[in-house]
């Protein structure tokens, strides 16, 4: 089954700050980092259980998972037909549960 991706505002609002910090010091290394965590991202379509529970998220049914990549951990909630991008934050940013 494909589910269609959708974002959370704050979720796609935290990827642009990210990736215009990122480009303050190399436009290179933004769009790598942009491409490869879109790229993850979308191949969540298929396979969103690929990644393992979100431990930040309280009371977590199996509903919303987890993965990090360049220093970025990517949280988004499995539905039937859809999987929703909830948070993008730094790892170096104090964890919270939500």
């Amino acid at each position: 089954m494909v589910r269609l991706i959708k974002w959370d505002k704050k979720a796609a609002d935290n990827l642009i700050a990210a990736i215009t910090f990122i480009g303050r010091d190399s436009i290179q290394n933004a769009e790598k980092v942009k491409k490869e965590l879109l790229s993850k991202i979308n191949d969540l379509k298929t396979r969103p259980e690929k990644y393992p529970l979100d431990k930040y998220k309280k009371g977590n049914q199996g509903i919303f998972r987890a993965f990090e990549l360049h220093h970025y951990r990517v949280s988004y909630a499995v539905l039937d037909e859809e999987i929703i991008i909830t948070q993008i934050r730094h790892t170096s940013m104090e964890p919270i549960e939500y």
